[in-house]
């Protein structure tokens, strides 16, 4: 089982950790939420729980709980830049439909 992350999406991370002055590493995980089921959920980690996973690319941790490995499993993570928009974009071999609003997602 294995996440990815872009050079992109990792240069963004070490800037917002940078900034914060303190943190190993970026969360990323699932939640019950909105229309589809499941929404991701993303934030900084200054210490591990017992049953985190760790996955290091370019620098950067990315930690998962094992709850959540199994719905993103295989997920790249990057950060991308549309027009005046910019944000993290999920790409998650695992989703078998999302919501019209792009908040939630099913597998």
């Amino acid at each position: 089982m294995s996440v990815t992350l872009s050079e992109s999406a990792a240069n963004r991370v070490r800037t917002f950790l940078t900034n914060r002055g303190k943190g190993i590493g970026l969360r990323l995980g699932v939640k019950t939420s909105g229309c589809s089921g499941l929404a991701y959920v993303l934030e900084f980690v200054d210490e591990l729980n017992e049953d985190d996973e760790v996955f290091e690319q370019h620098g950067v941790k990315i930690i998962i709980d094992r709850k959540s490995l199994v719905y993103l499993d295989g997920t790249q993570l990057d950060f991308v830049k549309e027009g005046l928009n910019e944000g993290f974009k999920f790409h998650n071999p695992n989703v078998k439909d999302e919501c019209g609003c792009g908040e939630s997602f099913t597998v």
